[in-house]
């Protein structure tokens, strides 16, 4: 299954157009959230271990996640997702992980497949 989401997210980044809203629109329409927050995760958590290989539940800090790389991946999805992380989301609890992001996601009325 790893693979298979590396696959179609490197094809859409390579075909995709060269504008962030453009990527944006194009990833979830051949992937899905989990895939997109991943692949967020992979560019910007500074993750000592692929975030490819990360099951939802997996607790991000126990693997690697720190605190200043939170904050940069909170503001990479919200670029990503042209959303807004209100402050009562602004928690530890929020980035925890990969499922724990894609609620606070769904919370904002992102959508996925």
């Amino acid at each position: 299954m790893v693979d298979r989401i590396r696959r179609v997210v490197v094809s859409v980044f390579r075909d995709a157009p060269s504008t962030p809203v453009g990527r944006q629109r194009m990833v979830r329409a051949m992937s899905d959230v989990a895939a997109t927050v991943r692949m967020v995760l992979e560019t910007h958590g500074r993750l000592p271990v692929s975030a490819l290989s990360l099951k939802d539940a997996d607790d991000l800090y126990q693997n690697g996640l720190s605190s200043h790389a939170s904050v940069n991946v909170m503001l990479a999805l919200e670029d990503e997702f042209d959303v807004e992380f209100p402050d009562s989301l602004l928690r530890k609890g929020t980035f925890q992980s990969v499922g724990a992001i894609c609620g606070a996601l769904a919370s904002l009325g992102v959508e996925g497949e």
